[in-house]
């Protein structure tokens, strides 16, 4: 299915993570929940898959002792992000194709790999936890479906791609990627919206 541009569409609404109409608390709740399986001592990377603009999981990371790396597609996203955390090592690349710099204790994609299309999601679900120290956690969101799919969808505003691999198909890759899932959870049910939790094995 041809994808419309993700940069396109994500630099026309940067505004809206702005404006205070976005639910400040999403993502939260899981990502306390998921920074908990994480060691606490300094030294320690974490990176953000498709950060956005808004920078409310950065104290929680950093409160982990992790120096934070946020990669994004959108242009001016990365322009409002980096105004509002300059501290933050950010790169304005496609992430299935920019070349990883170091391995990560701490990896979060919330609610950014369902934008890539289906057929390339499970070779970057393998980069990402091919990148992870051991017991390193990957955090992400997906569609909470039985089976894969894709659609396009405007409800934002502007058409965006949506694509997953089904729960069977997510839970056969965290496998691959030698990680076990340690949380799967609807967590805005009755939404098809999906958490879950990932750790390297030692």
């Amino acid at each position: 299915m041809p994808a419309p541009s993700t940069a396109a569409a994500y630099d026309l609404l940067a505004e809206r993570w702005r404006d205070g109409s976005f639910d400040g608390t999403n993502g939260i709740g899981q990502h306390e929940r998921a920074l908990a399986f994480v060691a606490r001592d300094d030294g320690g990377w974490a990176l953000n898959v498709g950060c956005g603009c808004n920078t409310r999981f950065n104290a929680m990371m950093r409160a982990h002792g992790l120096r934070i790396e946020g990669v994004d597609v959108s242009a001016r996203m990365l322009s409002l992000a980096r105004a509002a955390d300059p501290d933050v090592t950010l790169h304005h690349a496609d992430i299935c194709a920019w070349p990883l710099p170091r391995r990560y204790r701490f990896i979060t994609a919330w609610d950014s790999i369902w934008h890539v299309e289906r057929e390339e999601q499970p070779a970057l679900m393998r980069k990402l936890m091919g990148a992870l120290e051991p017991g390193g956690v990957f955090v992400f969101s997906a569609g909470g479906l039985d089976e894969a799919a894709e659609h396009v969808d405007a409800a934002m505003g502007t058409p965006l791609y949506y694509g997953t691999l089904g729960i069977p198909g997510l839970l056969a890759v965290i496998g691959q990627a030698g990680c076990v899932c340690r949380h799967l959870e609807f967590d805005q049910y009755p939404e098809k919206h999906l958490f879950v939790l990932a750790q390297r094995l030692p």
